[in-house]
């Protein structure tokens, strides 16, 4: 791959800094005013794009496209092979040999060093631990009561250093704040380093908020304020929250019950939100607001109920892949409301057009484009987004219920989609096919695929022209995982 030799630009309506904010599993039609005021007001004064798509439904391929510019297919990292390889430029790279200082703080487990995103970082911080370690105590975390608690400390203690093991127990054991999963405590983090931090060079920090995700439970202040006036939060607290049971038709949600859920998952990104307000008083407190590009997204969004679905797997509605993306400093300030199409893996090329970074091996790789501050003359006409793998595989699911209804096994397929302004087009590669009229349809309710023959032709072909031909992926070597992750991303409800 083609050589970089990045080099930080002086030219005027650049940025010195970027901070890249990940709201994950933040879906664009949950955010605003109400849930969102931090994310709102950043947007008035800052530049809002009010359709942005995510290239992937899930966290691995989506940070993968973010980090890379790059489409699942193209880079590889998905359900059957979940890691990001080396042989790709990454977006801190990028940024570290521009000559800037590159942190990271991840809340979610698939986004470490295991999965290949620590390219480039100075330093990726796991900010589930409150001491950095590479044994996980997160089977203490979720154990149902003291006899499992228990048993889990007796397994984990002596798996690396069992002092700093006891400090992990005991901090998420007692100390940590309700309703927090590692969002308050990153953001503590942030703002101690920049208070303390005496480097000159520009930096280049990352930050993944996982809050949103299930388990959504939020700080009790928080849920009162957005479950319904006769719910109260302990029958909110006990709905279970198992989105691959609940796929799988192992329980049954209400539509009460997902009322209930839904008030807890907004009342979890007003909460992510007030720490972003607390980052970005950070950053003015260290006198660095002004000289950096502030940049918050999702990673793709959710469904809680809708289309039949819980969580973010298995489909490509826009549920899913409709995030939200504002650009604040820099050349994105008092931008206003976009309405033009983008897509998170635009977002490389744009952050460093943004601060003068030269990177030809990102560039030459990368299937985005620069979104122009001002509004483009050519737009994009399309967005893509993929769905490579089932994440868990049919065979997981098997092993945990049994015989799956005749829906899940449909589900183990390859899909792929293209938006444009007006059409949504999703295909399958057992030919699976669904058409949208969004102006009419905006939910995606009513498929239109057997009355527009030649609308579908079209599109087929836009696709075929962007990808290889659906089933022809490259194999790739298994990657293996290590015990304590596997746990966590189970907690997750991905295994």
């Amino acid at each position: 791959m083609e050589e970089s030799n990045g080099c930080v630009g002086e030219s005027h309506g650049t940025a010195r800094n970027v901070v890249l904010v990940v709201f994950d599993t933040a879906r664009a039609k949950s955010v605003g005013p109400e849930t969102t005021s931090t994310l709102s007001e950043l947007a008035t004064t800052g530049t809002t794009f009010e359709n942005a798509f995510a290239a992937a439904p899930w966290t691995l391929p989506s940070h993968a496209s973010l980090f890379t510019g790059t489409y699942p297919s193209e880079h590889g990292a998905h359900g059957g092979h979940p890691a990001l390889e080396d042989d790709l430029r990454t977006l801190p790279e990028a940024f570290s040999n521009a000559g800037f200082e590159t942190v990271g703080v991840s809340n979610n487990t698939w986004i470490t060093e295991e999965f290949g995103f620590d390219r480039g970082f100075d330093d990726l911080r796991k900010g589930w631990q409150y001491v950095q370690s590479d044994a996980d105590m997160g089977a203490v975390v979720r154990g149902e009561d003291l006899r499992e608690k228990l048993q889990a400390t007796r397994r984990r203690l002596f798996d690396g250093n069992p002092i700093i093991n006891a400090t992990n127990i005991l901090y998420s054991e007692v100390f940590q704040p309700a309703g927090d999963d590692g969002a308050d405590r990153s953001t503590t983090w942030i703002a101690n380093w920049l208070a303390d931090r005496d480097d000159d060079r520009p930096f280049f920090l990352f930050c993944n908020f996982i809050e949103p995700h299930v388990e959504y439970d939020p700080p009790q202040e928080y849920a009162e304020r957005f479950l319904p006036d006769d719910a109260t939060d302990e029958e909110a607290s006990a709905i279970r929250q198992d989105p691959r049971a609940y796929d799988c038709a192992d329980y049954h949600l209400s539509a009460r019950d997902f009322e209930l859920l839904r008030g807890l998952y907004r009342a979890e990104l007003a909460y992510v939100d007030d720490q972003l307000e607390r980052l970005r008083r950070a950053l003015e407190a260290a006198g660095e607001w002004e000289d950096t590009l502030f940049v918050v997204c999702g990673d793709h969004g959710e469904h809680v109920g809708e289309h039949g679905f819980f969580g973010h797997q298995y489909n490509l509605y826009d549920t899913l892949l409709h995030v939200p993306l504002v650009l604040h400093g820099g050349p994105f300030t008092d931008g206003g409301s976009r309405r033009e199409l983008v897509q998170l893996l635009d977002l490389p090329e744009t952050l460093c057009a943004a601060t003068g970074v030269e990177d030809p091996a990102l560039r030459h790789q990368s299937a985005g484009r620069p979104i122009q501050p001002e509004e483009p003359t050519d737009p994009r006409e399309a967005v893509f987004a993929e769905y490579v793998a089932p994440q868990p595989s049919i065979d997981r699911l098997e092993n945990r219920f049994g015989d799956l209804p005749d829906r899940v096994y449909e589900f183990d397929r390859q899909l792929r989609a293209v938006r444009t302004s007006e059409y949504k087009y999703v295909r399958g590669d057992d030919g699976f096919e669904r058409l949208h009229h969004l102006p009419s349809d905006p939910f995606e309710e009513t498929t239109i695929a057997d009355t527009e023959p030649e609308r579908v032709s079209t599109l087929r072909d836009r696709l075929e022209t962007q990808f290889e031909p659906l089933g022809a992926l490259e194999e790739r070597e298994s990657v293996a995982m290590r015990e304590g992750t596997k746990e966590r991303l189970a907690d997750l409800g991905y295994l």
